[in-house]
C-alpha cells in the first residue's frame, strides 16, 4: 500500500497534489449541498464563494509579480484561493463576497510584503482571513468546511498530503492535542462526556483540515523534525484556547491566530532569506548520474545530510513543476554547494532544464532542512546504507568527517542494481571509512577501502554477516522507497535500535 501511495503521489508536484485534494473537498461539498445536508449553504453560494476567492487570488498574484518583476507562482495562488473559499461561509451576499475578495487580495499581498528576502513569513490564506476578521468581524472566517459530512474526504486529503510530505507524525500530534484540549474543555462544562467532546471537536472544529492543508505548508515550517513537532504542540495548544473564548483585547484565540504564531516561530528558527545559487558546472558521476556545482551569492548554512529545495522556472514545465528537493552532496562551510542527480530515459522537465544550465546562470533555493544528520556524539559508530543515488547525503557526511578530522567509526553499505553505474566512486574512495558494495557482479577493480560482499539482495542476514556489530550502531538508510521500507524493519529485527531514513522517490 505504501509503495502504491509513493508511486501515485510522486507523479505530481506537492502543489498539484494539494490542489487535487482541495478540489475533491469542493466537489464533495457541492454534492452534499444538493442533498440539503449543508443547511442554508447552497451549491450556488459555494460556487460564488470559490469563484471570487480563486479569481482574486490568481489575478492579484499575477499583478504583484508583474509589478515586482518576479515570476508568478500560479499554483500557490490557486491553493490559497481554494483554502479561503473553505474558510468563509458560502452565502450569496454582495458584502460577504467583497470580504472574501479582500481576504484574497490581502493574502496575495502578504506573500510579497510580509516577506524577508523574497521568502514569505506567514501562511497567505491565514493572513488574509485574519485581517478581514479584524476589520469586518461579521464576515470573518467561519470554517464551514468543518462538518461531519465533509470529514471523510477531508481526512483522506489530509492523510495523502501528510504522507507525501512525511509529516504524518506532526499531523497526528496536532490532531490529538487540539482535539483532546477541546474535548476536555467541553466535558468540563458537565453537558457532555469526554468521548462526545472528541466527536464534537473533530466534526465542528477544523482540526483535521487545519493539520493537513494549512499547518503542513512547507515554506512556513521549521527545518528540523523535532522543531516541527514542537510547533505542532504549541499551535495545537493555542488552537484549543478557542473553546475557552480566550482573547487579548479585540483579538480572540482562533485557528488563524494559532497558525500565524506558529509561522512566526518557524521563521525565527528556519532559513530566513532567499538563496541565489550561480551555476558553476557539472561532472559525470556514472552513465546515469551527474554532480552539479553552484556558488551561493551569500554564505549558506546547512548540516551534512540536509536537503535544499531548488526553484527553476523553465519553458513547458511538466506535472512535476518548477521546484525539486535534492540532498546536498558537499560538506558544510565550502564555497560551492553540490548536488547529485540521477537522470532517467524520460527525465522530468525540471532535470532537463537543470542540465541545460550555462555557467553564470542562477537558480533560487527556497528551503534548507532535514534530519538526516549524524549523532552529535562523534564516538557513536554509524551504519550508512544507501541504494543508488541515495548515496548522496553520505558523500556530504564523509566529506565533513574528513574536513573536520572526525575519528567517527562509519561503515557504508552501498547497493546498486548494476556494477557499472556507481556514483561518487572517487569521493568514496578518498574516504578513510569502509565501503561495502552489494552489486550483481564484482567490479574488475575495487579501491582499497571497498569490499564486495555479494550480489544481494541486501537482507538483514547479509548485513549482519558483514557488519556483525550493526546493533551497536546508529543506522541510516537512504534510497528508493522500496529499499528504505524493506530494510528499515529488517534492521530493527536485527537489533538496531536507532534507524533514520531518507527517501529518494525518483521524481
Amino acid at each position: 500500500m505504501t509503495r502504491w501511495l509513493d508511486r501515485i503521489t510522486g507523479k505530481v508536484t506537492m502543489y498539484r497534489l494539494v490542489l487535487i485534494c482541495l478540489l475533491a473537498v469542493l466537489l464533495e461539498a457541492l454534492l452534499v449541498s444538493l442533498t440539503g445536508q449543508l443547511g442554508q449553504y447552497s451549491a450556488l453560494g459555494i460556487l460564488a464563494n470559490f469563484a471570487v476567492a480563486v479569481a482574486v487570488s490568481y489575478a492579484a498574484n499575477r499583478l504583484f509579480a508583474l509589478v515586482l518583476r518576479i515570476r508568478a507562482h500560479s499554483e500557490s495562488a490557486l491553493v490559497s484561493g481554494l483554502i479561503l473559499g473553505m474558510l468563509f461561509l458560502p452565502v450569496l451576499d454582495g458584502g460577504h463576497l467583497l470580504a472574501i475578495g479582500l481576504a484574497a487580495l490581502i493574502a496575495m499581498a502578504s506573500k510579497y510584503l510580509l516577506a524577508f528576502r523574497r521568502r514569505h513569513i506567514f501562511n497567505p490564506a491565514a493572513v488574509g482571513a485574519f485581517v478581514v476578521t479584524l476589520i469586518m468581524p461579521l464576515d470573518g472566517a467561519g470554517w464551514w468546511v468543518a462538518t461531519d459530512w465533509l470529514l471523510p474526504v477531508v481526512v483522506v486529503g489530509a492523510f495523502v498530503i501528510l504522507f507525501r510530505t512525511r509529516r504524518l507524525t506532526m499531523g497526528v500530534v496536532f490532531v490529538v492535542i487540539a482535539a483532546g484540549i477541546i474535548a476536555a474543555i467541553t466535558a468540563s462544562t458537565g453537558q457532555t462526556n469526554f468521548g462526545s467532546g472528541l466527536i464534537t471537536a473533530l466534526t465542528l472544529f477544523p482540526i483535521v483540515f487545519f493539520a493537513g492543508f494549512m499547518l503542513s505548508e512547507p515554506l512556513t515550517l521549521p527545518p528540523r523534525r523535532w522543531q516541527q513537532l514542537v510547533e505542532a504542540v504549541v499551535v495545537a495548544a493555542l488552537f484549543g484556547l478557542e473553546a475557552f473564548g480566550f482573547h487579548v483585547g479585540p483579538v480572540y484565540a482562533s485557528p488563524l491566530v494559532a497558525l500565524l504564531i506558529g509561522n512566526l516561530l518557524a521563521f525565527l528558527v528556519g532559513q530566513r532569506r532567499g538563496i541565489v545559487l550561480e551555476y558553476v558546472g557539472r561532472e559525470a558521476l556514472s552513465p546515469t548520474s551527474w554532480e552539479l556545482s553552484f556558488r551561493p551569492r551569500r554564505p549558506v548554512r546547512f548540516a551534512a545530510g540536509q536537503f535544499m529545495e531548488l526553484t527553476l522556472p523553465h519553458h513547458g514545465p511538466d506535472l512535476r513543476g518548477l521546484r525539486r528537493t535534492f540532498s546536498i552532496a558537499s560538506a558544510p562551510g565550502g564555497d560551492v554547494v553540490k548536488f547529485g542527480i540521477r537522470i532517467s530515459e524520460r527525465s522530468s522537465s525540471f532535470k532537463t532544464a537543470l542540465l541545460a544550465l550555462k555557467p553564470g546562470q542562477t537558480v533560487t533555493a527556497t528551503a534548507i532542512g532535514g534530519d538526516f544528520v549524524l549523532p552529535k556524539d562523534s564516538a557513536k559508530p554509524v551504519l550508512l546504507v544507501a541504494g543508488g543515488i541515495g548515496i548522496t547525503p553520505y558523500v556530504s557526511h564523509l566529506a565533513h568527517m574528513e574536513a573536520d578530522g572526525s575519528a567517527r567509526d562509519a561503515v557504508v553499505v552501498y547497493t546498486s542494481g548494476t556494477s557499472d553505474d556507481l556514483a561518487y566512486v572517487t569521493q568514496l574512495s578518498a574516504s578513510s571509512q569502509r565501503i561495502l558494495l552489494v552489486a550483481p557482479t564484482e567490479p574488475a577493480q575495487l579501491p582499497k577501502n571497498w569490499t564486495y560482499v555479494g550480489a544481494g539482495p541486501l537482507t538483514s542476514e547479509l548485513l549482519l554477516s558483514v557488519v556483525p556489530d550493526a546493533h551497536d550502531r546508529a543506522a541510516y538508510v537512504s534510497g528508493p522507497p522500496l529499499l528504505v521500507r524493506t530494510l528499515t524493519p529488517a534492521l530493527r529485527r536485527a537489533g538496531v535500535r536507532s534507524v533514520k531514513t531518507d527517501y529518494f522517490s525518483g521524481y
